[in-house]
């Protein structure tokens, strides 16, 4: 399809979205009852704008405009309604309203807080919102009614942000598995429930609603990870998001950034942290509020020398949030985000090196470089007080650089005057994406109707070839001095992405609600190049040497359905279920990389399947309880399995070569399912005789799952288990707090997993490749410590407490080939200042 059938598609289905959407007004009705609220400064009476308002009985969320105002409508029989009141810096409050004839009018105080405040009664304001910011049925433009989600509110934990430990900051979001590659998180590799954590590429991620990845179809890594020191919440939504947010089995992950300070023209925040192995990270940021114009930004500073030889690193990020008023309902927000890291890998290790030492490394010459540059333009619109529009416009300019020496024999010494193998990728793509929400009625009750469309253009390239025979971090082809290297290739990747969404709330009653959704997709996925390939017997020499053209283009149409169902009782439990249809595309820019740890097969295709979830989630006294059951079906799932290595010689006949090799294909279906639950409890809280603030509460999050291949035309595949998956998946942990200091101590288990279809198991003696078997079963212990006086913030703590020897995945290309170990006992301490 060529640009301009893709312009001529994209406005017709435009037409026909907003024809769609022209019966949903035609049906709208004025509110018969309209709430006009005021929010006012307790000290001078002055308006407060940006405060947040949840309605706890419809789900609804709103935000007072500049002169503190925010109006909602509700339906005639709706006699009263529940409000929480919320913005930093003032005490949160709750407030009964009763609703007596068409307009009802209520004005409230928030009362400033105090900077002296202890630490442990600013934690207990802000966890008053946590009902808040469990995410609401609707929040923005955007439907979460009827879903699995979780969030994570930053300044709630008491945890290592400087080095974005994943382990510590997911620790309560159920069923994650977490790779573990590097001291400072400069990645982020996420999974779970089976989904494959390699760069969290199962999950849709973003940053304020816009896509981050490398390529949201043909590549889907996510190299860039914001510093949590940055984030307010993390937003996690699970399978059922693939109706808003794009095809993925895994669903959202969505980084909330801080927004501007809207009570100071000048906030300053510095956070300067050391810690083990050389560890310096550089925190700093201004925010504030100038007349109509918001601003936030930072810079993140991040060096090491890495727990192990050969992995020292030096990364700089930057971010700039604007945004203006141009009406009391309208706002234009830029963004732009900046990132550049290098790192030196230490390479992987096999079973035998790991076992006598795991932080050794036998390679001196491999390195990695990342330049990431995002682009952000929004616009918001209320457009009445029933509907609201959103218009995101996005972009990215990257690129990614690897080179070194990866074998699958990774206890093979390098030859240090043999080129490396080199790998760069460039990505430039760009999208916009535009949400229509509309409130209205139908009869006596509510309803919500969302509808959107996303146009997602990416040219990317990728070249593969050797490198220099240096050690340094030279990203430069040798083409010329090494002609004969045997992994080469070249190619373009052109993808096109249209998508028509819409998801609609129907309110039954009060207190349950249906949501169904609809996505269409159309997907064009290409490449464009050339390979060369040489094949090699067991004696070493050539049985093949030749260079292929390789033309692909992969049209195609999808309809993706779901349905979600909520009830909420009169004690604030929510009962929900879901159901919703996954896809994901192949990805052409890893069939064609060459990589002598596995093989690709060529007729590789697209996963499909669904997620479902149902479960109740609520609170009880001082016990809150979030638990699930969910069942995944994937069908021709993407794997590894080990199988005899088989070669085509140039008149077409078929050789084994007498190596077995780990192949990646589409390896059959699957079905997983499990339980999933969270449970804490708060055992104190209050304030002794000098009125200074207390608590402990414990929290276990726990994952039970199992997982089986139904079908496959691999033989020895079927009735395996699928890879990637712990039998439990335990993560547990106190907080306390007694004035100005905060402590949590926090425990991670996980069971034995697999890594390839084949269920291969673990030999330790194996001292040769380091890519095959299990990845055994290991518990981590962390504890954080923190101290606030007046402006001033000490931090401290150690990871791995209890030193820990593990290793939590074994790759098969960059960082290793091989185990990757973990990282030992480590400490670190953090000064923070804001004024």
């Amino acid at each position: 399809m060529d640009y301009k059938s893709v312009r001529t598609f994209w406005i017709w289905n435009l037409v026909a979205g907003l024809v769609l959407l022209t019966p949903l007004f035609g049906t709208c009705v004025s509110a018969q009852r309209v709430l006009e609220l005021k929010v006012t400064n307790g000290d001078d009476a002055s308006p407060v704008p940006n405060a947040e308002i949840y309605v706890a009985e419809t789900g609804v969320f709103g935000i007072t405009n500049k002169d503190g105002s925010a109006s909602f409508p509700f339906a005639e029989n709706i006699g009263g309604v529940n409000l929480t009141i919320f913005l930093e810096g003032f005490s949160t409050r709750r407030e009964y309203v009763e609703l007596a004839g068409e307009i009802t009018v209520k004005s409230y105080p928030l009362q400033p807080l105090n900077l002296q405040l202890d630490a442990v009664t600013v934690v207990a304001e802000r966890e008053k919102t946590a009902a808040l910011r469990r995410l609401r049925a609707v929040e923005g433009t955007a439907i979460y009614a009827g879903k699995k989600t979780e969030v994570v509110s930053l300044d709630n934990l008491t945890v290592n942000l400087a080095s974005n430990q994943a382990r510590q900051i997911y620790a309560q979001v159920t069923g994650l598995n977490i790779y573990e590659s590097d001291d400072a998180g400069l990645q982020l590799s996420i999974g779970g429930r089976g989904l494959d954590p390699n760069r969290s590429a199962s999950f849709n991620t973003r940053q304020n609603g816009y896509d981050i990845s490398a390529d949201v179809l043909g590549y889907p890594e996510s190299y860039y990870t914001p510093p949590a020191e940055a984030l307010r919440e993390i937003q996690v939504v699970r399978g059922a998001a693939s109706l808003q947010y794009g095809t993925q089995f895994g669903g959202l992950v969505n980084f909330v950034f801080r927004e501007p300070v809207r009570t100071k023209t000048v906030e300053i925040t510095s956070r300067q942290t050391v810690g083990s192995f050389g560890l310096f990270t550089s925190f700093n940021s201004v925010s504030g509020n100038t007349g109509k114009l918001g601003y936030y930004a930072y810079f993140n500073y991040k060096g090491g020398n890495g727990f192990r030889p050969n992995s020292s690193f030096d990364s700089n990020n930057a971010y700039l949030h604007l945004d203006y008023a141009l009406s009391d309902r309208s706002k234009l927000s830029f963004e732009y985000t900046f990132l550049t890291y290098q790192a030196q890998q230490a390479g992987g290790l096999t079973d035998a090196q790991f076992y006598q030492d795991p932080l050794q490394s036998n390679r001196t010459r491999n390195w990695f470089a990342v330049d990431w540059s995002l682009f952000s333009l929004r616009y918001d619109n209320k457009l009445s007080n029933a509907t609201t529009l959103s218009v995101n416009a996005f972009g990215l300019q990257a690129k990614r650089s690897a080179v070194g020496f990866r074998t699958n024999r990774v206890s093979q010494v390098d030859d240090l005057s043999a080129p490396r193998d080199l790998i760069e990728n460039e990505f430039a793509n760009a999208g916009v994406e535009s949400r229509l929400l509309h409130r209205y009625q139908i009869g006596e009750q509510q309803a919500v109707g969302l509808v959107g469309l996303k146009y997602y253009h990416a040219n990317n390239s990728a070249f593969q070839g050797p490198g220099t025979a240096d050690a340094t971090a030279d990203f430069n082809l040798a083409t010329d001095r090494f002609p004969a290297f045997p992994n080469q290739s070249s190619f373009d990747f052109p993808n096109r992405n249209l998508a028509l969404f819409g998801e609609h709330i129907f309110y039954l009653n009060d207190r349950f609600s249906v949501t169904p959704g609809a996505r269409y997709e159309y997907i064009n996925t290409g490449s464009d190049g050339t390979f060369r390939r040489i094949d090699f017997d067991l004696a070493g020499n050539p049985i093949r040497d030749a260079t292929f053209e390789d033309q692909r283009t992969f049209e195609r149409n999808l309809l993706l359905l779901g349905l979600g169902l909520s009830y909420r009782t009169k004690t604030e439990w929510e009962f929900f279920a879901n159901i919703s249809q996954n896809y994901r595309s192949v990805t052409f820019n890893d069939i064609r990389t060459v990589n002598p740890s596995f093989r690709v097969d060529p007729d590789i295709s697209d996963e499909d399947g669904y997620t479902a979830d149902a479960g109740f989630r609520g609170k009880v006294g001082r016990l809150s309880l979030n638990a699930n059951v969910f069942g995944i079906r994937y069908n021709d799932r993407l794997g590894e399995v080990l199988t005899p290595e088989v070669t085509i010689r140039a008149d077409g006949s078929e050789v084994r070569t007498g190596r077995i090799i780990r192949l990646r294909a589409n390896i059959g279906s699957a079905f997983i399912y499990g339980l999933e639950s969270l449970i804490s409890y708060e055992v104190l809280r209050g304030t002794n005789s000098k009125k200074t603030g207390y608590f402990l509460e414990g929290f276990a999050n726990t994952s039970v799952t199992r997982s089986e291949y139904l079908e496959s035309a691999i033989i020895g595949v079927a009735g395996n288990e699928v890879e990637f998956i712990p039998t439990l998946n335990l993560k547990t942990g106190l907080r306390a707090g007694h004035g100005n200091l905060l402590a949590s101590l926090q425990y991670a288990y996980l069971s034995t997993q697999f890594t390839d279809a084949s269920n291969a198991p673990q030999d330790r003696r194996d001292n040769q490749s380091g890519i095959v078997g299990e990845i055994p079963a290991y518990g981590v212990m962390d504890l954080s410590l923190s101290y606030r006086w007046r402006k001033l913030i000490l931090e401290t703590g150690a990871t791995n407490l209890l030193d820990e020897r593990y290793f939590t995945r074994r790759a098969t290309g960059y960082p290793g080939p091989g185990i990757i170990p973990s990282a030992p006992r480590s400490f670190y301490l953090t000064l923070g200042i804001t004024i």
